[in-house]
C-alpha cells in the first residue's frame, strides 16, 4: 500500500479514482467518455449545475454568492483579484506569511498600491502575526488561510470591516468557518476539492464594477459570473472530478465530519513530534498548520536514512519544499488516520534507533 502525503496534487478519495476511471470510458452509461462529452450539452451542464450547488450547500453560502469554476489554478488570482478590484490610485492591505504572500503582493503591485500590515518574515515565516490593523481604507484585505510551504495556518478570521479576500487553496473545506465573512474566496483544486486544472472562486457581486479600468473579457469576474464559468470551454474533467469530491464529502458528513479527522490526524502526528527528541517541528504551536505538519531531523546527518526509510514503507511526499527543506506531511481531506498512524510508528521506530 501507497501512502499518499504529497502536497498538491494530492491524495484523493478511492471512490472519487475509481469512479472518475469509469467515466473516461463510459459517463453515466451514456457510451460516452468525460473527456470528449460537449460543454455545453445538458450531460455536462448538469455536472457543473451540482457541482455548484454543492458549494454553496457545503460551504452554507449566503444568497449573495456567486461560485465559479475558472481555468489558471489559485496563481491566475493573484493578478485577477486586484485587477477586478484595485483601483490603480487605491490601495490593498495585504499580509505575508510566505511564499504564497510574497507572491500575490508583487502582482498586486502591478495594480494600485500595496500595504502588507504585517509579515513574519523576521522569523523565518515560522508564526502567524497578531494584533496587525487592517487600514479602514484599503480596498480589500488579501491573506492566504494555511502555508502549505511553511507550515503555518490562521486559526482566526480577522475583525475588520474591510473587505476580506482570502487564498483557501490548502485547508478549504478542511474546517468549519463562516465563509460568507469573505467578500472573496479562491482555491486551486487540487488539495481538497479535485484535480489541478480548476479554480473554486466564491465571490460577492457587490464588490464588483468598482475599479474604473478596462479589464478583458476572460479576466472580468462579472462577465464569468453572467456566462455562468461558460465564458469558454471549461476544464470538464477536472470540474467533473470536483463534483465527485464534493459528493463524497457530503457522503460523510460534510465538513464538520472532515474537520473532526483532520483534528485526530494532526493531533496525533503533532504530539509524536512533540514526543521525539530527534524530530522538531519549526511552527510555534499555535499557528501550526493541520494541513500541512512541517518538521526537521535535529541531525540533518540522519536525513537521508529518514527518507530512505520512509521510501521502503512506500511513503510518498515526505520531503520537505525545496526552498525550507526537511520534512513535511500533507494531511488533506482524503488522507485516512491509518496513514497518520503508519507514519508515526515508523517515526517512532526510527527514532528509538536513532535516538
Amino acid at each position: 500500500m501507497v501512502y499518499n502525503f504529497n502536497s498538491g496534487p494530492s491524495i484523493l478519495p478511492k471512490e472519487v479514482f475509481e469512479q472518475a476511471a469509469t467515466a473516461i470510458t463510459d459517463f453515466n452509461n451514456t457510451g460516452l467518455s468525460i473527456l470528449e462529452i460537449g460543454h455545453r450539452t445538458d450531460l455536462f451542464m448538469s455536472v457543473l449545475e451540482e457541482a455548484t450547488a454543492l458549494v454553496k450547500e457545503l460551504m452554507q453560502l449566503s444568497a449573495e454568492k456567486e461560485v465559479l469554476f475558472l481555468h489558471g489554478g489559485a496563481s491566475t488570482q493573484f493578478f485577477q483579484v486586484p485587477m477586478n478590484l484595485l483601483n490603480e490610485q487605491a490601495m490593498a492591505a495585504y499580509l505575508d506569511c510566505g511564499v504564497w504572500g510574497i507572491k500575490p503582493i508583487k502582482e498586486a503591485r502591478l495594480f494600485g498600491k500595496v500595504e502588507v500590515v504585517a509579515s513574519s518574515k523576521d522569523r523565518n515565516y515560522t508564526y502567524i502575526p497578531k494584533n496587525f490593523s487592517v487600514p479602514a481604507d484599503a480596498a480589500y484585505f488579501h491573506y492566504t488561510t494555511n502555508n502549505t510551504i511553511e507550515g503555518t495556518q490562521m486559526h482566526f478570521i480577522p475583525d475588520t470591516q474591510v473587505p476580506l479576500v482570502a487564498d483557501m487553496s490548502s485547508d478549504i473545506l478542511s474546517t468549519v468557518i463562516d465563509f460568507n465573512r469573505f467578500s472573496l474566496i479562491y482555491a486551486g483544486a487540487q488539495k481538497n476539492i479535485g484535480a489541478a486544472g480548476v479554480n473554486l472562486l466564491v465571490v460577492d457581486k457587490d464588490i464588483l464594477g468598482k475599479t474604473n479600468r478596462k479589464i478583458p473579457s476572460m479576466m472580468d469576474y462579472r462577465v464569468h459570473i453572467e456566462n455562468g464559468s461558460m465564458l469558454n470551454t471549461p476544464p470538464v474533467f477536472a470540474i467533473y472530478v470536483c463534483l465527485l469530491t464534493l459528493r463524497w464529502l457530503k457522503k460523510i458528513g460534510g465538513i464538520a465530519a472532515a474537520e473532526k479527522v483532520n483534528n485526530e490526524k494532526a493531533a496525533l502526528l503533532y504530539d509524536t513530534l512533540d514526543s521525539l527528541p530527534v524530530f522538531r517541528p519549526t511552527v510555534a504551536k499555535e499557528d501550526r498548520s493541520k494541513m500541512n505538519v512541517v518538521f526537521i531531523i535535529e541531525d540533518p546527518a540522519l536525513e537521508k536514512d529518514f527518507l530512505a526509510r520512509c521510501k521502503q514503507e512506500q511513503m510518498v511526499g515526505i520531503k520537505g519544499h525545496r526552498s525550507v527543506g526537511g520534512f513535511r506531511a500533507s494531511l488533506y481531506n482524503a488522507l485516512p488516520l491509518k496513514s497518520v498512524q503508519v507514519l508515526t510508528d515508523i517515526m517512532k521506530d526510527f527514532a528509538f534507533k536513532n535516538g
